[in-house]
C-alpha cells in the first residue's frame, strides 16, 4: 500500500524503520519542525526527520497538520495514514484522506492512559502492567476501535526511558501486522471498553519531587520523569536533579527532605523510609555519584523542598 507516515521523536523511529523495509510504499514521511535543542539552542531535526533523511525518504516538516499540509497530502493519493507520537492533531478533512483512514500506534494498554505521556503516566501511577495498541483514527482523543495491541508486564527498575525503547521496538512489528493485514481487508477493529484514564503531556511542576509522599510513591515518579523532564529537588536556592534513586530496606526513618549520610549511603527522608540518593546532577554541574556530590556539601545534614 501507499502510506504517509507522521511521528516526532525516537519513540517512532523504529515503526519508519520497519516499514522503509517493508514492501509497502512511503510516499511521504511527515515530522515537525527543526527546533531549538541544548545549551546553545541549536535548531536540530527531529529525531524521525533525521531517520528518513538517511534514508532518502520525501519529507514533510510542519507544525500543525492545517490545510497546506492537507493539500500536499492528498496530491499523494494514499491509501492509509499512519501515526506514531506525531504531537499534533488529525482532523476533518485530513483524517479522511487516505482510502483506509489513519491507525495510531500508542504506547498503553486502551482506554487506559489516553494522551500524550501513557507511558509516564503508567510508571507514575505504579502500573504494574502496560503494552501497545494499534487503532483507528477518530475525531475523540485516541478514542478508536483497536485492531491490535500486546501487554507488558513492567519491571521494578524500568524509567520512562527504557520501557518507551522496549515498546517502541514491539510496537514496530505490531504496527507492520496491522497494515499487512489491512492490505487484505481481514482485520476487523474492536471498540475499546472499560474505564478511561488520560495521560496528559508532563510539566516540569510534575517533575519535582514531594518528599512528604511514600518512598514508593516518589520511586515511581522519579521513573516516570527520567529522562524528560527529570525528577528534581530543591536544596537552598539551587536545583538538584535526580537521575536515579533506591528503595532501600530496615533503614530508620528520618524526617521528610532531610539527606544525611548513613553506611556510606547518601539517604533522604519520605513520609515513610528514606530514599538512597544514587546519581544526582547539581545545577551547572555534570552527572557524579550521589556520595561525591554529598562529601562536597560537607554536611552532616542538609534538607530539600
Amino acid at each position: 500500500m501507499k502510506l504517509v507516515f507522521a511521528g516526532t521523536p525516537q519513540a517512532a523511529v523504529p515503526s519508519l524503520v520497519a516499514l522503509a523495509q517493508s514492501p509497502h510504499e512511503l510516499a511521504a514521511v511527515i515530522s515537525r519542525e527543526d527546533a531549538p535543542v541544548g545549551r546553545r539552542r541549536q535548531l536540530t531535526p527531529s529525531a524521525l526527520a533525521q531517520a528518513a533523511a538517511e534514508r532518502g525518504l520525501p519529507l514533510i516538516k510542519t507544525n500543525r497538520l492545517d490545510a497546506g499540509a492537507t493539500a500536499r497530502i492528498a496530491a499523494l493519493q494514499p491509501d492509509l495514514g499512519v501515526i506514531v507520537a506525531y504531537g499534533g492533531l488529525v482532523r476533518e478533512p485530513l483524517l479522511s484522506v487516505p482510502r483506509l483512514g489513519w491507525i495510531n500506534l500508542h504506547f498503553s494498554l486502551l482506554p487506559r492512559w489516553r494522551g500524550a505521556a501513557p507511558v509516564q503516566r503508567a510508571l507514575i501511577a505504579g502500573d504494574e502492567l502496560t503494552g501497545a495498541a494499534v487503532f483507528q483514527l477518530v475525531p475523540e482523543l485516541d478514542a478508536g476501535a483497536v485492531f491490535a495491541q500486546f501487554s507488558q508486564t513492567i519491571g521494578s527498575f524500568d524509567t520512562a526511558g527504557s520501557l518507551l525503547h522496549d515498546l517502541s521496538v514491539s510496537g514496530a512489528q505490531l504496527l507492520l501486522q496491522v497494515i499487512d493485514a489491512l492490505e487484505v481487508g481481514g482485520l476487523p477493529a474492536v471498540p475499546q471498553s472499560g474505564p478511561v484514564t488520560l495521560a496528559p503531556k508532563l510539566t516540569l511542576e510534575d517533575a519535582r519531587i514531594d518528599w512528604s509522599e511514600p518512598a514508593r510513591v516518589v520511586f515511581n515518579r522519579v521513573r516516570g520523569v527520567t529522562p524528560e523532564p527529570g525528577a528534581f529537588t530543591v536544596i537552598g536556592d539551587a536545583r538538584l536533579k535526580l537521575q536515579g534513586v533506591a528503595l532501600t530496606q530496615g533503614a530508620e526513618p528520618q524526617p521528610a527532605g532531610v539527606i544525611r549520610e548513613i553506611d556510606k549511603k547518601v539517604l533522604i527522608g519520605t513520609g515513610t523510609e528514606p530514599l538512597e540518593l544514587v546519581t544526582v546532577q547539581p545545577a551547572g554541574k555534570t552527572q557524579m555519584k550521589a556520595i561525591d556530590w554529598w562529601r562536597g556539601v560537607a554536611a552532616t545534614e542538609v534538607v530539600a523542598s
